[in-house]
């Protein structure tokens, strides 16, 4: 039996329009749109901030609580001072050892310092010539200061502060300790001795928490040594000296200052 054409033809048009329909379905299944709302991004965490319980961020500030209200503080550190043993040495000393502070303040800028300072190292000496022979050469040398006097707080914040302080008293040369028993004159030193002595400088104070301060104290040294040998003279020495470390204030303790707002 046969077919005309025409029939066959669009038994086979009927049959590529099916199968288009069909697979055009499966297309549009298999490529469905997903969820077009974004994610949320999660919240960063920036420096001076935790984390709460429930996912919000609280601003931690360290220096927060930093008053200047505290009654006492002491501080610690390592110390330098550059001095001269004897009145006509041309060659300094270089000394390191530690520095020790203690403060009661007064009223809202006044207050009393005192400080401990030790030195110690080697000296240079003068050309000498030893009775026993040979020459003498690095003695060690040391000095001891006590002194105390006023400090003023200068300008101040949260983050630092500056200090002055002017501090009078005493120091104690031990010049002869590695003289081999021979007199000071002879290797152009000054003889051991308890002399007048200052100090002029102040604190540069770094806030690290309520309590605990990064302090370097630059000052000028003078001292008022003498030589009991003759001429007999004495003489004013002014030097350099540095000290770095840390202080901690007592805020248990605190100055009655009233109606002052954050930063006095």
């Amino acid at each position: 039996m046969r077919f005309p054409v025409r029939w066959i033809v669009s038994i086979a048009a009927g049959a590529a329009l099916a199968a288009s329909v069909g697979l055009s379905a499966q297309s549009s299944s298999s490529t469905a749109p997903a969820d077009s709302t974004p994610a949320k991004a999660a919240p960063q965490i920036t420096p001076g901030q935790s984390a709460a319980a429930n996912g919000a961020y609280i601003s931690v500030d360290p220096l927060a609580s930093v008053r200047y209200d505290n009654r006492y503080d002491v501080s610690l550190g390592l110390a330098y001072d550059h001095m001269k043993a004897g009145p006509t040495l041309l060659q300094g000393s270089n000394l390191g050892g530690l520095d020790v502070n203690g403060s009661y303040w007064l009223t809202k800028r006044w207050g009393i310092e005192g400080s401990e300072r030790t030195y110690v190292g080697t000296s240079g000496t003068g050309p000498n010539a030893i009775p026993t022979g040979g020459t003498l050469k690095g003695p060690f040398v040391s000095e001891y200061f006590f002194v105390g006097g006023p400090e003023w707080l200068g300008p101040h914040n949260k983050h630092g502060d500056l200090i002055a302080h002017f501090m009078v008293g005493g120091v104690y040369g031990n010049f002869q300790k590695d003289l081999l028993g021979f007199s000071p004159a002879i290797f152009d030193f000054y003889n051991n001795q308890l002399a007048l002595a200052a100090i002029v400088g102040g604190h540069m104070d770094l806030n690290r928490s309520e309590h605990v301060v990064f302090r370097i104290t630059p000052d000028a040294v003078m001292t008022h040594y003498g030589i009991n040998y003759a001429p007999k003279t004495s003489q004013f020495d002014v030097n350099f000296a540095i000290s770095v470390g840390i202080e901690y204030k007592f805020t248990k303790s605190k100055r009655k200052v009233s109606g002052q707002p954050y930063g006095w």
